[in-house]
């Protein structure tokens, strides 16, 4: 890969999060947040989660649309209000109203370049990711100097799985405009090749220079340094960025989320439970709604487990519905709905190429007994060496199950070395995987 390099510091100021930077016209705020079915534009805010600021942003853009009903300024502005409420508040509802607003201020101006972008990042808020793609590969074309387009080029084409295409987007937005946005960007980037110490570096520099009046921002910025530790087994430091990114932000529900996470990767599952409960209290997340039945299980109250476990489907399958790859994962894990998990998988396979589709493509067909194609797929899950220990440890219990001790035992040990808790349960399977073999 070719290694994205290091970049002069700049203090900047930033609005808004990773999926939208909006420079001048009506918006300057941006998203990321999975939906439902588009909803009409609301002429008053209705939703109690919109907060009070965002209740006065909502207000603005309505008096701007009272004042200019055929002009696209006030159409954008709601739109943005909808899309930072669903972000801070986990009401992802919204995005759908966010939808409705900025279609308006496109049927009104066909060409509005704000409306473009709000619609691009909606696109991929859907996980619409081809459409993003193209949207943004059109709007390139007319402005080769925005960095917005080159992190909407960035995100799709990592989702897509066209990760050369991904450096060169991410090159060009850090190189036009060095901020928060484009050094998180970095990032990702920087992980997903294995590079942890450059994507940490990378992420520490966004947090730095996140807007110091967008504390959810600068939260962000931290449960994602957070997580990068994680990743390498270093569950202390990860654990002083939920807190730092708690400080920031109280009782934001990712920082909590990604401490009980932490507390469960050093035996503390008591503290897990609550920290993780009061998270998916206040936003319902099947990814932590999943990981709150594993900290059940392991603790022996598979009761409470199941009824988790019930929930992610629940809240997966009725209001998501925009990624299922977790879900094919948790039935992979459980083994159970086998069939359904793999016609998920390869469903996702088929239309992303990205390595994370890969694992849980690989992963499923396992489950199934087809070692052979499983481990083709788990082939492409470590194309980038990623340095993560859940697809290490899948492509060792592949290679187990195709009877290779070897190749099993050096997988599973890597995987462990990497991050011994990487999974509440998983991480124990790993091991006594490793000890049958030895």
């Amino acid at each position: 890969m070719r290694k994205i390099k290091s970049f002069t510091y700049y203090s900047v100021v930033v609005v808004g999060l990773i999926w939208l930077v909006l420079a001048g016209g009506a918006c300057n705020q941006n998203s990321s947040s999975a939906s439902v079915e588009p909803a009409a534009v609301e002429s008053k805010p209705e939703n109690p989660a919109v907060t009070s600021p965002l209740n006065r942003e909502v207000e603005t853009a309505q008096k701007l649309i009272e004042k200019s009903p055929n002009a696209p300024n006030g159409y954008n502005s709601l739109s943005v209000a909808y899309i930072q409420s669903a972000r801070e508040t986990g009401d992802f509802s919204l995005n759908s109203k966010a939808e409705t607003a900025v279609n308006r201020a496109l049927e009104l101006e066909p060409e509005n370049p704000t409306a473009q972008k709000i619609k691009i990042s909606l696109m991929l808020t859907f996980h619409r990711f081809e459409e993003a793609l193209e949207a943004a590969t059109r709007l390139q074309k007319k402005s080769r100097q925005d960095a917005f387009i080159y992190g909407a080029l960035t995100d799709a084409n990592v989702e897509l799985g066209n990760y050369a295409e991904a450096i060169d987007a991410a090159q060009q937005m850090v190189d036009l405009r060095p901020n928060m946005e484009s050094y998180a960007r970095v990032s990702h980037v920087r992980s997903l090749h294995g590079d942890s110490e450059g994507a940490i570096e990378a992420m520490q520099t966004a947090a730095k220079i996140a807007d110091p009046m967008n504390k959810e921002s600068q939260a962000w910025c931290l449960v994602r340094l957070g997580e990068e530790f994680f990743r390498i087994g270093n569950y202390t430091e990860a654990e002083k960025q939920y807190d730092a990114a708690l400080q920031t932000l109280p009782n934001y529900h990712l920082a909590l989320a990604g401490k009980g996470h932490a507390r469960a990767a050093q035996n503390d599952f008591e503290t897990a439970v609550k920290l993780l409960s009061e998270s998916n209290n206040r936003v319902p997340n099947v990814e932590n709604i999943i990981l709150l039945g594993d900290v059940y299980s392991k603790i022996g109250k598979p009761d409470e487990a199941d009824k988790q476990y019930e929930l992610a489907q629940f809240v997966e399958q009725q209001f998501g519905n925009t990624d299922q790859r977790r879900l094919a994962l948790l039935w992979a894990d459980r083994d159970t709905k086998l069939d359904e998990a793999l016609t998920i998988a390869a469903r996702e396979h088929e239309a992303r190429k990205d390595i994370y589709t890969a694992d849980v493509y690989a992963w499923c067909l396992y489950k199934k007994g087809r070692f052979q194609e499983a481990k083709k797929a788990a082939g492409e899950a470590m194309r980038l060496k990623t340095k993560d220990a859940r697809i290490f440890y899948h492509a060792g219990m592949i290679e187990k199950g195709l009877g290779n001790k070897k190749a099993a035992a050096d997988y599973l040990k890597k995987a462990l070395e990497m991050s011994p808790a990487f999974d509440v349960l998983q991480a124990e399977k790993a091991k006594a995987a490793l000890q049958e073999i030895s």
